[in-house]
């Protein structure tokens, strides 16, 4: 199924396929005729969620049909899926399916965090390091994630929009599991059919346990929903969320021993970009700002958590404050330093890496750590909340109004031509109920 990139871009635009997972970037925007390779990101590299390996085994044809279609539309000599050999079902899957395919190889991963950053994923699949503040493509490459590829297939094959999402639900629930949910269904319908909650008082996570942020049961699944995991309120991942940025600068003021241990850990330090979260964290603790330049190295942080959930034995915030303090940042529009120097990558980086299993552990998710069985059946909704601001780029701008009849893929939302974003399309059939600038109810 070859198509040129113009036309790949204008299906990837029309049936809302964005990144399914972090920050949502508009799937045509990657699209680049300098690219040589193309990259499956199947690293799943943050503790309990299952779903792309899931999804991978699966639909392992269907994904690289996909991943065939950028490859040609673009140009590029390969394509790379890129997982860990853990994952034995997606790889089986994947090498199952390699004769029908030109070009296209496996690269394994290490089990180790974060393997699923895509700087990282680059280096460790093709050995190119991404410059500091630069993107894949200034490298040749183009990362796409499982579920994005998955998506793709079917607009290409069955016009279907982006309607629905995999989430993994696991924690404290009785049944963890993987479900196909039409977007829209809040975080509570969710826990429920995963059999409900094990705990009093429990806390919802809203992503993976690095990298998530604390949810309420109302809140929505949109595009880039991966899990919901579910936590008693005196977990460590929920303690580490729940403490205030005064807080955390006292805590660093009294307890910052400048061992350097988030800054020997960080993987993008490891990789030579100049972030050093320790003389952050020295600035910080004494209040002064003296040499400017950690402080504006923030902006190279990837914000992957390792340096608070993991590596500082104060059991300080590092991410976080460097998060607060890169947002201010760019609300007072400073811009991204130019002149970053990439070093060499560390030659003791593949020691410092973090195994998974110990990362799991430090924790406390061992306990959790257990099959989430995917089922592929689409759950039924009676009433969906459609947010309009499912992606990075201009807001989707609503099609309907109160009262409306819509049918499942109708497009609902979208944004001006010019502007970068996607459609957002109806993920259930029935009346249009509420409309406002942030979202679209349906009921059915």
């Amino acid at each position: 199924m070859s198509m040129n990139i113009n036309e790949l871009g204008r299906i990837m635009r029309e049936n809302g396929i964005v990144g399914a997972g972090g920050a949502g970037f508009p799937s045509y925007a990657k699209l680049n005729e300098k690219a040589d390779t193309i990259i499956l990101n199947c690293a799943e590299c943050e503790p309990l969620l299952k779903l792309h390996r899931q999804v991978l085994e699966k639909y392992a044809f269907e994904i690289m049909t996909a991943l065939t279609a950028v490859k040609e539309a673009t140009q590029a000599e390969r394509v790379i899926i890129a997982v860990k050999p853990a994952y034995k079902g997606a790889v089986d899957a994947v090498k199952a399916n390699l004769g029908s395919f030109k070009d296209i190889t496996i690269g394994y991963l290490p089990e180790v965090y974060p393997a699923g950053d895509e700087v990282i994923t680059i280096y460790e699949t093709t050995g190119r390091v991404v410059a500091p503040g630069a993107i894949p493509i200034s490298v040749g490459c183009i990362v796409y994630n499982v579920e994005t590829m998955l998506n793709l297939y079917f607009a290409m094959t069955a016009d279907k929009p982006v309607t629905s999402k995999y989430i993994t639900i696991a924690g404290e629930v009785k049944k963890p599991v993987t479900l196909k949910v039409p977007l829209g269904m809040t975080v509570n319908e969710l826990v429920e059919l995963a059999g409900g909650v094990t705990v009093n008082d429990p806390v919802y996570i809203s992503g993976g346990p690095m990298t998530g942020r604390i949810c309420n049961g109302y809140d929505v699944i949109t595009k880039t929903s991966n899990a919901i995991l579910v936590m008693p309120k005196d977990h460590y991942i929920v303690l580490k969320r729940s403490q205030s940025t005064k807080v955390n600068v006292k805590r660093a003021m009294a307890s910052c021993c400048q061992c350097q241990m988030c800054t020997d850990l960080c993987p993008r330090h490891l990789l030579g970009h100049p972030i050093t979260p320790h003389m952050f964290m020295r600035s910080v603790s004494s209040g002064t700002a003296q040499d400017i330049k950690p402080l504006l190295d923030t902006m190279f942080c990837s914000a992957c958590g390792l340096c608070e959930m993991y590596s500082c034995g104060q059991g300080l915030s590092p991410r976080t404050l460097i998060g607060e303090y890169k947002g201010a940042l760019r609300k007072n529009g400073v811009p991204v330093p130019k002149d970053a120097v990439l070093k060499p990558v560390a030659p003791y980086r593949n020691e410092r890496r973090v195994p998974m299993e110990r990362l799991t552990a430090r924790i406390g998710l061992t306990r959790y750590d257990m099959p989430a069985p995917m089922v592929d059946e689409e759950v039924k909704a009676d009433t969906v909340k459609i947010q309009l601001t499912q992606h990075i780029g201009a807001p989707a701008k609503a099609f309907v109004a109160v009262g409306d009849k819509v049918v499942v893929g109708q497009p609902i939302g979208g944004t001006d031509d010019d502007k970068l974003g996607v459609k957002i399309h109806a993920t259930i059939s029935g009346t249009v109920t509420d409309v406002n600038d942030r979202f679209v109810t349906i009921k059915a």
